[in-house]
């Protein structure tokens, strides 16, 4: 608009001479051909001044229009659902499995294909130390129906809110996985070698575990950490079976109390040393003593990572020590524990090979063995696994379970996103 002043006065001025020079005409001599030209020049400037004044408004309503919509999208926008998927993540893994094995007794042969698991997580970060975390997996494709073997299971394995106290420290609350061993907590297809996971972590161990409580670990400079968490506990049967004690945050008794506590060491690039103990006060949740058997129940798991270059190693090494008349009973042993050894070596960044050889002396006799295991890995990418492994498992003699013993090979697909 500041062109319009001078254009203005211009005109003005212009329009002056218009009407005085033939005010003028007696006294001035003016050529009549300079006078229309004057005069058509003067005309033409008041029409330029219109188209000028004109333009301006049309764009100065133009301005006002388009901050109006502006105001209204923002105002759309503040509103939008959209809105509230801010900070909501999600991410999820899955494998499907085909087992061949062949047993003593012909009866016990395996040869099947499953969707072992599919799970979904889904986060919420609230703030930048506040957040929820979510797991939700269904297992064997489907949901479980009473009385049929096939059935799957739906299950939430984490529903936990957690707090950033400073750098080094956070708290959580909910339903979360206990800090023990290796696999428990990181259990996606793609960061471990085998189809199946090994069976220490599975009948000793019983992975994946979880449970209804409050937990928090802190984080040194020195490399070390320490997680503490009471949580609720196991209801293990008389039969002695651990993994059987799982409740899985079903309407949990909270009457008796778990306490879990891990020392972990990741100070030398490549290497984790951990060490846990789960103390159960009351491993059968029950007061009844006519039919508890089960008293106090503890945990000691001991194990270490390292990788180096394309080598890699995993030992672990747990054990139940548990207190009550388990034995005389039901002819359960008072303590259970395995172990195994698993050396790897990555031929290059999408194919690795391993060894794994682990003893298990559980509360059943199928659970009592040696087995050896050997096995590849191929990554097509990173978040991607292709699986295959040869088990041979023999058990003990004096569990008299000789006609389960089998050898055969599992073939796996898994993935992480």
């Amino acid at each position: 608009m500041k062109h319009i002043k001078p254009l203005r006065n211009i005109v003005a001025l212009a329009a002056l001479l218009v009407i005085t020079l033939p005010i003028q005409a007696e006294q001035i001599s003016v050529d009549k051909e300079e006078y229309e030209n004057l005069k058509k020049a003067v005309e033409y400037l008041m029409i330029q001044q219109k188209q000028a004044m004109e333009t301006a408004t049309r764009a100065e309503e133009k301005a006002v229009e388009a901050n109006e919509i502006a105001n209204a999208t923002a105002e759309v926008v503040e509103d939008s659902p959209l809105d509230a998927l801010e900070g909501i993540s999600i991410g999820g893994y899955g494998e499907v499995h085909y087992n061949n094995l062949d047993a003593d007794d012909s009866s016990r042969d395996v040869d099947e294909a499953d969707l072992h698991r599919f799970v979904v997580f889904l986060n919420k970060q609230f703030t930048d130390d506040l957040r929820f975390v979510s797991e939700f997996e269904i297992e064997h494709g489907g949901v479980e129906s009473d009385g049929d073997p096939l059935g799957g299971e739906v299950e939430v394995e984490q529903a936990y809110i957690e707090y950033d106290v400073n750098n080094d420290a956070q708290v959580r609350g909910g339903v979360f996985l206990v800090p023990v061993g290796i696999l428990n907590e990181t259990h996606e297809p793609p960061t471990f070698y085998g189809v199946e996971r090994n069976d220490v972590e599975n009948i000793i161990i019983p992975s994946t575990w979880w449970e209804v409580g409050v937990g928090g670990n802190y984080k040194w400079d020195n490399g070390i950490s320490a997680d503490l968490a009471m949580t609720s506990g196991l209801d293990i049967p008389n039969s002695g079976r651990i993994r059987s004690g799982r409740r899985k945050a079903s309407q949990l008794d909270a009457s008796n109390y778990a306490y879990t506590g891990r020392l972990k060491y990741t100070g030398i690039q490549g290497l984790e040393l951990a060490a846990t103990v789960n103390h159960q006060t009351d491993a059968s949740q029950t007061n009844d003593a006519n039919n508890d058997v089960i008293e106090e129940a503890t945990l000691y798991s001991f194990h270490g990572i390292y990788n180096r270059g394309p080598i890699g190693l995993r030992a672990l090494y747990a054990e139940w020590d548990i207190d009550g008349d388990i034995k005389d009973a039901a002819g359960s042993p008072d303590e259970q524990f395995g172990w195994y050894l698993e050396p790897s070596y990555k031929i290059n960044s999408w194919l690795g090979l391993y060894a794994r050889y682990e003893e298990v002396e559980g509360q059943r006799v199928q659970d009592q063995f040696s087995q050896w295991e050997v096995g590849a890995n191929w990554w097509p990418h990173e978040d991607v696994v292709v699986k295959f492994d040869w088990r041979d498992r023999s058990h003990d003699p004096e569990a008299e379970a000789q006609d389960r013993d089998f050898d055969g090979f599992d073939l796996g697909i898994g993935y992480m996103f």
